[in-house]
């Protein structure tokens, strides 16, 4: 789907109402959106949670009612191939994640999101929470400093905890029909090589409800990509740019783990469930 320059996104009283029951039951908390300048558009880059579709609706919307901000996302193409889900996606504004379509949105001066890790990262292994897995990827460094967008490192966590991995990518691959499907190229487009085939978890006891862990997000600083202005195919420079953009996020995560083992506004129903 083609990038558009018009795009009426839905009111926030229509958005607040229907995302009630994922607000209630993950009990957000943000930090750092009072430091975002809405007058000024900027590239999110987030670490992906794993299924990855769960706290990223929390934080949009509230950034979309504190500060006025509508983000518009790049979603894989797999998306597009659900009906239905793909219609959903168009009415939240979200577009197909291509350098094409984020330099369209540029133009337009959107508000855009990112999450470099992609459907890698959102299709975890054992032992991979909260994990950067961005490859050599450097595509939204090199649009931000051509479009002279500032970045801001957005870092969430929560959803990994709510899942256990019972069945990884390796578990599967290494099956006989795990085999026969990555030697036969079956399959091939959607999963990419069989790097994208998501786990199979469990959340409360062998169900696939996820466990109530409370969601932490926190906004960090804006990176101003000015000092890189035309360098924007300099390798050297979109690795630089990627590496601070990466250890910020790295950073705020570590940041929000320390302050969720701390975090005494835990309902005790809440820690008994999340032991489930």
């Amino acid at each position: 789907m083609q990038a558009t320059t018009h795009f009426d996104p839905p009111s926030i009283k229509t958005l607040w109402r229907i995302s009630t029951p994922l607000r209630l039951y993950f009990s957000p908390q943000f930090f750092g959106i009072e430091s975002i300048n809405p007058e000024k558009p900027a590239l999110f880059v987030a670490n992906h949670t794993i299924h990855g579709v769960l706290d990223v609706p929390l934080y949009a919307i509230e950034l979309y009612r504190k500060k006025g901000i509508y983000i518009r996302g790049l979603a894989d193409h797999f998306h597009y191939m659900v009906p239905g889900w793909r219609d959903f996606l168009s009415w939240i504004g979200a577009v197909r994640g291509t350098p094409e379509n984020c330099e369209q949105l540029m133009r337009s001066k959107e508000n855009i999101i990112v999450f470099p890790g992609g459907g890698r990262e959102v299709c975890k292994r054992k032992g991979e929470s909260y994990q950067l897995i961005w490859k050599q990827r450097t595509g939204f460094a090199r649009l931000a400093i051509k479009h002279q967008y500032p970045i801001i490192p957005v870092a969430s966590i929560g959803i990994d905890d709510a899942f256990s991995i019972l069945i990884d990518r390796d578990d599967i691959i290494n099956t006989f029909v795990g085999q026969f499907f990555q030697k036969s190229g079956i399959l091939e487009y959607v999963i990419k090589k069989g790097e994208e085939i998501p786990a199979i978890t469990r959340g409360i006891a062998l169900s696939p409800i996820p466990r109530p862990e409370r969601v932490y997000v926190s906004f960090g600083q804006a990176i101003e990509t000015e000092p890189y202005k035309n360098q924007y195919e300099d390798k050297q420079v979109l690795f630089s740019l990627r590496e601070q953009v990466g250890n910020e996020i790295k950073k705020q995560l570590g940041e929000l783990l320390l302050f969720r083992y701390q975090d005494k506004d835990i309902s005790l129903l809440r820690r008994v469930m999340n032991c489930l």
